[in-house]
């Protein structure tokens, strides 16, 4: 049976035909974090000027693009898992680990906008980081999970951190720390693995977040946080670019002004001086 579509409109009065998204997709308030001593943003709502341009539908083209999701980590800490928990609503104990790359495109609408991300799955093989590495350019989000039953993979997270950084630049992207199987550790056992991580995430400069892809546990709330925070980043984006080609073009005009105002000037002085006969 196909699926219902609908017509969105763009500001471009482009018309762009696509499925509407789920309830659980629809983001109309600003998600909250996971803990506030380790969170990129500590407030409880959207930008001021991303609320206007929403509701004023002057968010350029953000509907029609696709914001990279890079998710890396060692191998078997459960990366294919949080994604196919989130992507697919499933788990499943005997993934395969992943081969080179896999993605997964999901589709919101973030403020009454259309937004979508492109979450890529990267091998945590070490044979494979040649490969993996060359997708991680472009990321506007890059998420290093662990697993929280293995203290040594929340170490290694600095050098996953490392090399996707070093793929783009400097202060382009959103960088979370997500502890993963939250389901195996609980009590003080648990609290002191979470302490540890949050200490690391504030040196990464990283918002730190704690799931279970087996129960599902915390997992849309992360994946809706980051959708946000993406979305708001290309949101001011767009503004910020719109502002720069007004002022590009006030300029031009105010330069073709006073060109035409010195040619004008020049006209008049030579047709007021006398003849010579």
């Amino acid at each position: 049976m196909l699926k219902r579509m609908v017509l969105v409109r763009m500001e471009s009065n482009l018309m762009v035909l696509a499925p509407p998204v789920g309830r659980d997709r629809i983001i109309s308030d600003f998600p909250k974090w996971y803990t506030p001593e380790a969170c990129l943003q500590l407030k409880d709502h959207f930008h001021r000027q991303v609320r206007a341009a929403c509701q004023e539908q002057r968010t350029g083209t953000v509907g029609l693009k696709v914001s990279k999701v890079v998710v890396l980590g060692d191998l078997y800490v459960g990366k294919t898992s949080l994604i196919n928990r989130f992507c697919k609503d499933v788990f499943d104990r005997d993934y395969k680990a992943t081969i080179g790359v896999d993605f997964e495109i999901e589709r919101f609408q973030i403020a009454g906008v259309p937004y979508s991300l492109q979450i890529w799955d990267t091998a945590g093989q070490e044979k494979f980081k040649c490969i993996a590495s060359a997708y991680y350019r472009g990321a506007q989000v890059i998420i290093t999970a662990f697993d929280l039953a293995d203290i040594q993979t929340l170490g290694h997270t600095r050098q996953w951190l490392a090399d996707a950084q070093r793929e783009n630049e400097s202060g382009s992207s959103f960088v979370f720390l997500v502890g993963t199987k939250k389901d195996l550790l609980s009590g003080p056992a648990c609290e002191r693995t979470e302490m540890d991580a949050v200490h690391l995430a504030n040196e990464m400069q990283a918002e730190y977040w704690s799931v279970s892809a087996k129960t599902g546990e915390n997992v849309k709330a992360f994946f809706t946080r980051v959708a946000a925070l993406a979305f708001e980043q290309s949101v001011l984006q767009e503004l910020e670019k719109g502002s720069c080609h007004a002022q590009i073009r006030a300029g031009a005009s105010i330069s073709i002004r006073r060109e035409e105002s010195s040619v004008a000037s020049q006209e008049g002085a030579s047709g007021s001086s006398p003849g010579c006969c």
